[in-house]
C-alpha cells in the first residue's frame, strides 16, 4: 500500500501493521488463543493418566513425579528466560547498529550490512549456536587474569546473532515506512543527517518496531531450548536428567515434555496478546 505526497508526486511506500489491512483477502496465520492453553493442559493430564494406566509394575504416579521435580524444572526454566533476556538485549544492540548500516548513505556500508543481515537471517539458529560453541574459546587471558567463558555465555552469543539480523531488518522497515515529508521537514530545519535520524525519524520508528520486536522475543524464548544440545543446563537438559533419575521411565516422557511446553505457552501467550494489542494501537492510518 502507498501514500501520495502533498504535491501529488510519486507514491511513497508505507509499512502497515497487519491490523490496518482489513479485508485484504490474504491468508493469515492463526493466533494463540486461551483455549489452546486449556487444550494443552488437557493433553498433559490425559498423557499422565494413560502413562499411569500402562505402568507395569505399578510405580509412582506421573503427576506425583511432575510435582516432585517441579522446583528443579522451574530453576531450569528460569535459566531459559535469563538466556532469552541476555540474547535479546545483545541482539538488539547489535541489530540497531547493523540496521543503521542498512540505511547508511555510504554504499559500501550498506552492502556490508545487507550481506551480514541476509547471512544471519537465513542461517539455521542451531548451526549458529554450534559455531559460537566451537569458535569462542573456553577462556580469555588478559595479562595475568583468566576469564572463563561458560557454555551459557556462548549460547547467548550464538542466539543473539539471528536476533541481530532480524532487529536490523525491523529497523530498516520502520525507517522506510516514515513518509519522506518527515525527512524534508527535518532538513528544512537545517538538521544534519544524524540529527534527522535521532531527533525526528527514529523516535517515530519505536512504536512501529515494538510489535515485531516482541514477536521476535517470543520466538527467541521458545528457541532457547536449543541450548540443551550444546550442553547448557536448562529446562530440557534437566528433563533428560529427571528421566534418567527415574530409572529411564519412558511413560513420563510425553507428560514431562508437555508440562514444559505448557510453561512456555503460559509465558509467551500474554506477550502474544499484548503484541496484538500494540499492533492495533499503533496501526498506521492512511
Amino acid at each position: 500500500m502507498s501514500a501520495r505526497t502533498e504535491d501529488g508526486g510519486k507514491p511513497l511506500p508505507v509499512l502497515l501493521a497487519c491490523a490496518a489491512q482489513p479485508g485484504a483477502g490474504a491468508w493469515q496465520a492463526p493466533r494463540l488463543r486461551l483455549w489452546h492453553g486449556g487444550a494443552l493442559v488437557l493433553l498433559v493430564l490425559l498423557g499422565a493418566g494413560f502413562a499411569d494406566a500402562a505402568a507395569s509394575p505399578p510405580r509412582a504416579g506421573v503427576l506425583s513425579v511432575l510435582v516432585r521435580w517441579t522446583p528443579l524444572l522451574l530453576r531450569g526454566f528460569g535459566f531459559n528466560i535469563l538466556i532469552s533476556f541476555l540474547s535479546m538485549g545483545l541482539g538488539t544492540l547489535l541489530g540497531v547498529a547493523l540496521g543503521l548500516g542498512l540505511i547508511s548513505p555510504h554504499g559500501g556500508a550498506r552492502k556490508l550490512a545487507w550481506s551480514l543481515t541476509q547471512f544471519f537471517r537465513n542461517a539455521p539458529w542451531l548451526v549458529l549456536l554450534f559455531f559460537a560453541i566451537f569458535l569462542i574459546p573456553f577462556q580469555l587471558r588478559l595479562g595475568g587474569l583468566t576469564i572463563p567463558l561458560p557454555g551459557w555465555f556462548k549460547a547467548v552469543v550464538g542466539l543473539s546473532l539471528p536476533v541481530m539480523a532480524n532487529v536490523a531488518e525491523i529497523l530498516r522497515g520502520a525507517v522506510a515506512s516514515i513518509p519522506s515529508g518527515q525527512w524534508e521537514a527535518a532538513e528544512s530545519l537545517a538538521f544534519s543527517r544524524r540529527q534527522q535520524l535521532w531527533l525526528v525519524i527514529l523516535p517515530q520508528c519505536v512504536k512501529r518496531m515494538l510489535p515485531p520486536w516482541m514477536n521476535l522475543y517470543s520466538i527467541l524464548t521458545t528457541s532457547t531450548v536449543l541450548a540443551s544440545i550444546v550442553g547448557v543446563s536448562e529446562v530440557m537438559t534437566l528433563a533428560s536428567q529427571i528421566t534418567a533419575a527415574e530409572g529411564g521411565r519412558t511413560d513420563i516422557l510425553a507428560p514431562l515434555y508437555g508440562y514444559i511446553m505448557l510453561w512456555f505457552f503460559a509465558y509467551c501467550y500474554p506477550i502474544a496478546r499484548y503484541t496484538l494489542r500494540l499492533e492495533r494501537r499503533f496501526a498506521v492510518k492512511i
